[in-house]
């Protein structure tokens, strides 16, 4: 399986900011976000997602879906209020 994106503590923050915008936690929840993550930070062909992910079309059904809802969108505007700052580059 391909190395996984989010940390435990970070997939339980999302988890919640998910199920705030009616994305319940289903089983293969976390398999499906982590390869619509996987997607967007690579780039590839939805085809050819890694199979670890469950079919690519799943996975795409589930994007495109959420997408269209503005989910996807409601969450990355969540995400920015409480930005989680370890990785912040400045300036010296």
């Amino acid at each position: 399986m391909p190395r996984q994106l989010f940390t435990d503590i970070h997939w339980e923050k999302l988890k919640t900011i998910m199920l705030s915008f009616s994305i319940y936690d289903k089983p293969g929840l976390r398999q499906t976000v982590e390869g619509i993550f996987y997607r967007l930070r690579v780039g590839c062909p939805w085809r050819d997602l890694p199979v670890a992910f469950g079919k690519w079309n799943a996975v795409y059904k589930r994007f495109n879906a959420w997408s269209l809802q503005e989910k996807l969108m409601g969450i990355f505007q969540a995400l920015v209020i409480e930005p989680d700052l370890e990785w912040l580059f400045s300036r010296p």
